[in-house]
């Protein structure tokens, strides 16, 4: 724990809310500040960093989790094929558990359905390697942080010269949706805690669109107690500004260029596109889909499967939670109908869920 003492330090975070706490008495207006990364989401509940904000400053979350995000329609996407007996789907856990319009992948494993869980997209292309009659579907939901790494896998069956190993893409680029969440005035984002993961991905120049064309302040912050505090007095002594820009506070992790590699690889491999996002519809160019010479690998367009028309629980909150115009607590499904062992919405699913982390945090 030695080296996470530093960051939990607490009478530096005594110090920092007594900073914060006079922004707030300077601002002529309350602040609005929302976090788009899951792991962020946990982290906030963990510590019961909104309970420490002075009133004046309201943390919402916005659509940072993957797992939450993907459609439905996906989801039965990935139920067809897993219910061919020529396919096996290979997926990260919290995919499993997601419900579909009428099944999920769970509900088909237990019906007899070839369904494994890998901790590496390579995972998926050994097993491809090792069972050679079967196609391997690996489920490539996430953001800009594990694109890269299913880029490197398609790369490698490719290498490898494996016919059996695609891919079900779901990926999904995180400015987009911060741009759309930024203009509703329902919302009145005052600023946007920026995701740590992504951005050690693609960089604190991604955001500079939202303070240039939309006049957001932007801060990239670590997960640690202090890490946050610090994050939020920099959103705030922007605001009070009126002085918009992006800061890195991860400076430790994040660099100004990112990862140029990782980003490569991506590209490579990879073209944006139009993509959906549950609860807020489709948004241009948020997506990313495998490029023409790797349509190979397109587990959408190399196998055939007739998919159920996409049907959403009627009252789910979930698309509203992930905008942060709602709260879980607020769902009339919320820790009843709807809990982690038997969940109804993708937001209760996921390790990095909203609904999961009030659940496991809340009070």
């Amino acid at each position: 724990m030695k080296y996470l003492d530093a960051f939990r330090d607490r009478e530096v975070a005594v110090r920092l809310l007594e900073r914060i706490g006079r922004l707030v008495t300077e601002a002529s207006c309350p602040m609005t500040f929302m976090e788009v990364c899951g792991t962020h989401t946990m982290a906030i509940h963990q510590h019961g960093i909104r309970g420490l904000l002075p009133e004046g400053i309201r943390l919402i979350s916005g659509p940072g989790c993957p797992v939450c995000v993907t459609p439905v329609g996906y989801v039965d996407h990935a139920v067809a094929l897993a219910r061919r007996g020529d396919v096996i789907i290979a997926t990260f856990g919290d995919m499993v558990r997601v419900p579909g319009s009428s099944s999920s992948l769970h509900n088909e494993k237990a019906r007899g359905a070839d369904v494994r869980i890998v901790y590496s997209p390579l995972d998926a292309v050994a097993l491809a390697r090792k069972i050679p009659e079967k196609k391997v579907v690996f489920l490539g939901v996430g953001f800009e942080t594990t694109t890269p790494t299913v880029a490197g896998a398609v790369l490698a069956s490719q290498s490898a010269g494996l016919d059996n190993f695609l891919i079900l893409c779901a990926h999904k680029t995180i400015p987009g949706p911060m741009a759309v969440l930024a203009s509703d005035p329902e919302l009145q984002v005052s600023g946007y805690i920026c995701p740590a993961h992504v951005s050690a991905i693609i960089g604190p120049a991604a955001y500079q669109p939202l303070v240039d064309e939309l006049n957001v302040p932007c801060v990239i912050t670590g997960f640690e107690p202090l890490d946050m505090l610090q994050g939020i007095e920099m959103l705030a002594h922007q605001v009070i500004e009126n002085r918009p820009r992006t800061e890195n506070q991860y400076s430790r992790i994040v660099r100004a260029d990112g990862n140029p590699r990782a980003r490569a690889i991506m590209e490579q491999v990879f073209e944006p596109c139009d993509a959906i996002w549950r609860g807020i519809g489709e948004i241009p160019a948020s997506g990313l889909r495998l490029r023409d010479e790797f349509r190979a690998f397109d587990a959408a367009r190399q196998i055939a499967v007739d998919i159920e028309p996409p049907v959403e629980h009627p009252g789910c909150l979930c698309g509203e939670i992930l905008k942060g115009k709602t709260t879980p607590r607020n769902c009339p499904l919320f820790g009843t109908t709807c809990t982690p062992e038997d969940p109804v919405g993708a937001c209760m699913v996921s390790s990095e869920g909203t609904c999961a982390a009030e659940y496991k945090y809340g009070v």
